[in-house]
């Protein structure tokens, strides 16, 4: 989340390079919480400094020997702490109202950042490749993939619904060989810590990472009875009783499917003071994705562009605020390493302001070529979070004169993988209907070098 000092010292500013990302900021409602703030704060002070004052006139009357008036002091000592909790039931509800409006605001874009609406005013900042050109009609995955019989959505949708996919044969195992040759590429060659982490977060972790409050709906969400013993149940048991069903009652305990490995990896840092010495800290995993697409309903339905689960190999960084947009070139140079070495032709575009993913800085969004929309599309977003994410989560690191510091977070896809299948599907296609499996795959395919029906 923001920074509310930022917002306390320059409104104005900050609701200014909100309105740039198209976020309108109720600024009427900050003031009135703010207004709220001092005021009980300003008692509470108030009322500090007058029992620290009647404390010392305690001491002096006790000096004196006066007993009367001690007994008259500590009443109204007695009095200004019965305020004083009411005052801090007020200050923590108050607290509480900012906590939550605040949690609710987009980060501020970078300066760098172009402003623009949508997609349509990104910036194109490169290409790498040359799209094929190819003799005979082109086919989209789809057509591939169930002319190889390894592409099944019927079978899916009747274990599970619409918008997942089952892959079987050759092509399972394409989708298994691009994880493995992304992992070993970004733990080999680039640096990072392999990481195995739980599918299933609770909502603590969601609000680390900017995912709640305000995106509950893309969630899934599983909601699991938690058992919790009734008041005195256990003294009860400790006298003799035998436990009753009664003793016991259900409290609900959510828990969400992870949307991207972004959450638990980026949360293994939530409460922590990294050292210095730890920095940069790089972490890769490979996980399944679960995401409710609400709102999203007739875009992408055919195919494996928009699924409710689809694979990921995620890149997280946690470094150092001075080095945060050197790691955000960086790990966009990662991911774009392995489109290069899958031969894959594609683009990179830095979003505009209005584009922009809720917790993100900048963002830069790599788009491979699709022959059978004959387009570029989203394969990867690399982002840096600055310290949005580290306040929400309070991840820390110690500076050089020993003070905690507010981390910055950044990360990336590299790449995803159902869309990267896609990629080379329809890339590698030939006019018989088969793949040509790209070279660097082959030591995962057990050599094969093409895939037909």
């Amino acid at each position: 989340m923001l920074d509310i000092q930022a917002l306390r010292n320059d409104l104005d500013s900050v609701a200014k390079r909100l309105a740039s990302r198209g976020y309108d900021l109720n600024t009427a409602e900050l003031k009135e919480l703010e207004a709220e703030r001092k005021e009980v704060q300003g008692k509470k002070e108030y009322l500090q400094s007058q029992r620290n004052s009647k404390s010392k006139e305690i001491g002096q009357a006790k000096a004196k020997g006066d007993e009367k008036l001690v007994a008259e002091i500590m009443a109204e000592v007695a009095e200004f702490g019965d305020e004083l909790k009411q005052l801090e039931v007020a200050d923590a509800i108050v607290q509480g109202k900012l906590k939550e409006f605040l949690s609710v605001i987009p980060n501020m874009p970078h300066a760098s950042v172009p402003e623009g609406k949508s997609e349509a005013d990104n910036v194109e900042v490169r290409k790498v490749g040359t799209p094929t050109k190819f003799e005979f009609d082109v086919k989209d995955h789809v057509s591939i993939g169930e002319g190889l019989g390894g592409l099944d959505f019927e079978t899916a949708t009747k274990i599970a619904g619409a918008r997942f996919s089952l892959l079987k044969g050759p092509l399972a195992r394409l989708h298994r060989a691009l994880a493995q040759f992304m992992l070993d590429t970004h733990t080999d060659k680039h640096g990072y810590t392999e990481t195995y982490v739980p599918y299933l977060v609770n909502a603590e972790s969601m609000r680390g990472t900017g995912q709640l409050p305000k995106f509950e709906d893309d969630l899934f969400r599983v909601p699991r009875a938690k058992f919790e013993m009734k008041e005195g149940a256990a003294e009860r048991a400790l006298q003799g009783e035998i436990y009753q069903r009664g003793s016991f009652e259900a409290k609900e305990e959510n828990f969400y499917l992870i949307p991207t490995a972004e959450v638990p990896v980026t949360n293994m840092v939530r409460d922590e003071i990294v050292s210095l010495e730890k920095l940069p800290m790089k972490f890769v995993a490979h996980t399944p994705c679960f995401r409710s697409e609400a709102g999203s309903y007739g875009r992408d339905t055919r195919g494996m562009i928009r699924q409710h689960q689809f694979d990921k190999v995620e890149l997280v960084q946690i470094v150092h605020p001075e080095k945060s947009y050197e790691g955000l070139e960086e790990l966009l140079g990662h991911a774009e390493t392995i489109l290069k070495k899958l031969g894959l032709p594609y683009r990179v575009v830095k979003l505009c302001t209005g584009d922009m993913g809720f917790s993100a800085a900048m963002t830069y969004d790599i788009e491979v070529w699709l022959p059978a929309q004959n387009t570029y599309r989203e394969i990867s977003s690399c982002s840096n979070f600055e310290s949005f994410q580290a306040r929400r989560m309070q991840a820390r690191f110690r500076n050089a004169q020993g003070k905690p510091e507010l981390l910055h977070t950044l990360n990336g896809s590299g790449l995803a993988v159902g869309r990267t299948l896609v990629a080379v599907l329809e890339n590698y296609q030939q006019a018989d209907g088969s793949v040509i499996v790209p070279e660097v795959l082959r030591p995962y395919m057990g050599g094969m070098e093409k895939i037909s029906k």
